[in-house]
């Protein structure tokens, strides 16, 4: 069977994730140690203690988000020999992507997403910033109402094109509610604010991007097992040289989701391996193939399923 597999980004985080394959497989528990030991706290503590609302903030959902993606993962690895044709990930889930293709270090990965949640936070002071989900139109359609909010220096940009009739924008807070109004004028069935403490995949983070472009430029990157599909172009890349960039630069562009999928399709994907927490992308997945098979991992009932079908 031709499979990829994929990897959640921030959203996905719930206290206690990752931690039933942790005790199960001392390859999953690894990694929670490795996490501790490279950010210098327990970053495990967190994860199966909480508080939710400390698990929430940027900084430790990225890392935390990370670990426990890289823990299901190791824990699919001792049940079959995976051989995917390619991988990608939704934003953070890259890092998680680049981890398990073999192209960076997981004490790396870790250490730099934990400061890209801090940059990205502190590079718009809060209530500045904000995001909206839009339902019902059409990603061409919101990107032309947009641009009409772009100027004068305000932003009102599209940060990520998930899946047929659900797009999230991205830029200030006052321009952003403007824009919410017209698009719903303009037929979508709803323009909702979400719960987020920064205006991400947005010019805004342009200062965030420049100081991660510094991490990332002090980490030794490898040659991937397998393609990596990119967020910012969802092409497939297997040169290393290219990763920091690419990295950089996803910071404030758009996460070209449905892009990815549909370039994974392209390439013979026909199952969809989702690993890490929760089942956000299976379910924009199926939105955007149709006829695409999902499965994921996150607790022994879901790696037992997902291991017989890759074996089978």
């Amino acid at each position: 069977m031709t499979y990829a597999l994929v990897f959640p980004g921030q959203g996905s985080q719930y206290v206690g994730m990752g931690l039933a394959l942790a005790k199960q497989f001392r390859e999953a528990e690894a990694v929670f140690k490795e996490a501790d030991e490279a950010l210098g706290r327990s970053l495990s503590g967190l994860i199966a203690n909480g508080p939710k609302e400390e698990l929430t903030l940027t900084w430790n959902t990225q890392p935390a988000i990370l670990t426990a993606s890289i823990a299901c993962y190791k824990a699919l690895c001792t049940r079959t020999s995976l051989r995917p044709m390619a991988m990608a990930g939704h934003s953070l889930g890259e890092y998680s992507a680049l981890v398990a293709s073999g192209a960076m270090e997981f004490s790396d990965a870790v250490r730099a997403v934990e400061r890209r949640g801090k940059f990205m936070q502190e590079a718009v002071p809060v209530g500045e910033g904000a995001m909206y989900a839009v339902l019902g139109l059409d990603t061409a359609r919101v990107a032309e109402i947009l641009k009409e909010f772009n100027a004068g220096g305000r932003a009102a940009e599209l940060a990520n094109d998930n899946c047929p009739g659900q797009i999230v924008i991205s830029g200030h807070s006052d321009t952003l509610e403007k824009a919410a109004v017209a698009l719903k004028e303009a037929g979508a069935k709803r323009a909702v604010k979400l719960e987020v403490s920064a205006p991400f995949h947005s010019s805004l983070m342009a200062p965030a991007a420049e100081k991660l472009a510094e991490v990332l430029a002090g980490i030794k990157f490898k040659t991937p097992i397998c393609p990596v599909v990119a967020n910012v172009d969802a092409r497939e890349n297997c040169d290393s040289a290219r990763i920091p960039d690419l990295l950089r630069r996803q910071v404030a562009s758009p996460v070209l989701w449905q892009g990815c999928v549909k370039t994974l399709s392209s390439m013979g994907a026909g199952l969809f391996v989702e690993v890490g927490p929760g089942k956000v992308l299976s379910g924009l997945i199926k939105r955007i193939e149709e006829s695409a098979a999902v499965m994921n991992v996150e607790d022994e009932e879901s790696l037992a399923k997902t291991s017989e079908a890759i074996n089978s």
